[in-house]
């Protein structure tokens, strides 16, 4: 673990690893597998709560239909918030496009300007924010099997896990934070 700040720690492999999503080969796989749905901040709980009707022009009628019976979001085996699925499948605020899953959340975000992109934990995929107990954020390499022509075509592009997750890094914990990230990336290699 690479200390970026006095509250944030970033593992090696954020800074080592490469990625960059290949969604023509995984077809949205992210949020289709899994054993629940997307993590949520409590923040986002509390929009889905008041926005969640604004998603359903773009989202499948089974999804509309599991938020309808289960929530707006739930709450997992592990005890954290989380998006819905439909049965053991797709994220209910997913849609089809052709043969991909996408996120009808964000896709209202492109289609409409809505200041919310998508879940945070979607937008730094591959990045997993572990909270520690002395309050400091652990910024971890999540690697999945659905993910390994994400990890080719990264390295075919010299594109880094940070370098991907630049926007929602930034978007999140800030500029400087992003720069930390990055020196200490540069430092290492």
């Amino acid at each position: 673990m690479v200390v970026v700040s006095d509250k944030i720690i970033v593992s090696e492999l954020v800074l080592t690893e490469y990625f960059c999503c290949d969604i023509q080969a995984c077809k949205g796989a992210c949020c289709i597998e899994g054993d629940s749905g997307a993590p949520l901040t409590k923040e986002e709980c509390e929009r889905l709560d008041k926005e969640w009707q604004r998603f359903i022009p773009y989202m499948q009628s089974e999804g509309v239909e599991a938020v309808q019976k289960q929530g707006r979001w739930v709450i997992d085996i592990e005890d954290d918030a989380v998006t819905p699925l439909i049965g053991k499948g797709d994220c209910a605020y997913s849609y089809m496009d052709k043969d991909i899953c996408m996120c009808a959340i964000e896709k209202y975000w492109t289609e409409c300007g809505s200041p919310w992109r998508k879940p945070i934990s979607c937008w730094l995929y591959p990045i997993r924010v572990q909270k520690l107990s002395n309050g400091t954020i652990g910024l971890n390499y999540h690697r999945w099997y659905v993910c390994s022509a994400a990890r080719e075509l990264g390295l075919q592009k010299d594109i880094r896990v940070f370098e991907f997750c630049k926007e929602p890094l930034i978007q999140t914990y800030g500029e400087d934070v992003y720069r930390a990230i990055k020196m200490a990336a540069d430092t290492l290699l």
